[in-house]
């Protein structure tokens, strides 16, 4: 039974060795990184957009007395800061992955 369990195993070793992955195979990593250069951008401009609506929203309707809108607009900053943050944190975890693509 020892000797059967060996067997597969190093048979499985044998097997195993002769596997690598072709990088060369799969191409379009300039495509890759052109659209998420866009989308970056597009979100980027969102973000600043939405950061300048909001902090007009908020210091206006906070200014007025109108708290319901004020905290509208407090809302809207921070989720356009939290987008802009996500989007930097996006294109730091793109570039490791495609630096660590090269290395394999």
């Amino acid at each position: 039974m020892h000797s059967l369990v060996f067997l597969t195993s190093r048979f499985a070793l044998v097997a195993a060795e002769n596997v690598y992955p072709d990088l060369s195979g799969v191409g379009g990593r300039s495509t890759l990184i052109s659209i998420v250069g866009a989308l970056l951008t597009f979100v980027l401009i969102v973000a600043v957009l939405m950061l300048v609506v909001s902090g007009t929203v908020w210091a206006v309707s906070s200014s007025s007395g109108n708290a319901q809108a004020a905290q509208k607009g407090k809302v809207g900053v921070f989720v356009a800061l939290g987008a802009a943050a996500l989007a930097g944190a996006g294109v730091a975890w793109m570039n490791f992955l495609l630096r660590l693509g090269d290395t394999l």
